[in-house]
């Protein structure tokens, strides 16, 4: 019984096509203050970052999960108990902002050192045939439970309207787009995220162009919507933040109206 369990997970799991939740807004998040009177203390985040958090030459980051150290695993678990302790509706627009995403990054590296050594994120979830943990119920917050798809999909997709909270948050693989090198806060995200949109787009698990064939990361395939009505529109945006090779590229793609095109997404883990 237990290998037919395994062979079907293995079936499942290899022809298993994902399906990203749409935008579906949780309206009890939507209100915000108008003046800041928290401050909310993301420096034990950072700590973090700061320690296990690299960067290499093509600008791709990578977290050395297997060298977190049993004091910093606990300064990261106070710091999410501490983000769930606030109330978010008395923080303002631009600190929920931050708070989410600092929170998604947070609570997802978590996950990894909690079942480390594990090769991707998607082994993980509750559920025997979960694809990944984001619909588990791993934060209380006001009262509320709450998952990384809530955060994702029903706060700041919907609430904030705003393609580059993809380049923010962070599924721990290798495709994903970089968790960043510094925490989010009200005064620095909009500039993180121009920072984060232009290393993923700039890098090759983003996009490519090869033989007039354009390769691309599944992100503008599963949220296709968020960046545009067409494909026209997903090209302006990434020559929106390409560097002059690939601008040229995507120009020339377009120019010979080539139809040739393709998704790619790598779930091993970005360490």
């Amino acid at each position: 019984m237990k290998w037919l369990c395994v062979i079907l997970f293995n079936l499942f799991f290899y022809t298993h096509t994902w399906a990203a939740p749409a935008k579906n807004l949780d309206a009890y998040w939507q209100p915000f203050a108008k003046t800041a009177s928290i401050t909310v203390d993301h420096q034990p985040w950072q700590k973090l970052l700061d320690n296990y958090l690299s960067i290499d030459a093509q600008q791709q980051t990578f977290f050395a999960y297997a060298k977190v150290s049993p004091q910093d695993k606990q300064v990261l678990n106070h710091y999410i108990a501490s983000l769930s302790a606030l109330d978010p509706l008395a923080l303002t627009r631009e600190q929920q902002l931050a708070y989410w995403i600092n929170l998604y990054n947070a609570a997802t590296v978590s996950l990894i050192l909690d079942k480390y050594p594990v090769k991707t994120i998607t082994k993980l979830g509750k559920g025997f045939f979960s694809f990944g943990p984001w619909d588990d119920k791993l934060l209380l917050i006001n009262d509320r439970k709450i998952t990384l798809n809530d955060i994702e999909h029903r706060i700041l997709r919907p609430i904030y309207n705003d393609e580059r909270i993809h380049y923010a948050v962070n599924c721990a693989s290798y495709s994903c787009p970089n968790l960043a090198t510094q925490v989010y806060t009200k005064d620095n995200t909009q500039a993180l995220l121009e920072q984060g949109a232009k290393q993923y787009i700039n890098h090759s698990r983003g996009v490519s162009i090869s033989q007039n064939k354009l390769i691309l990361s599944s992100i503008y395939d599963w949220y296709r919507d968020d960046f545009g009505r067409n494909d026209a529109d997903v090209i302006k945006h990434l020559q929106k933040y390409a560097h002059p090779k690939l601008s040229t590229a995507l120009t020339n793609y377009t120019q010979q109206k080539s139809t040739a095109k393709k998704y790619h997404y790598n779930w091993l883990l970005n360490e």
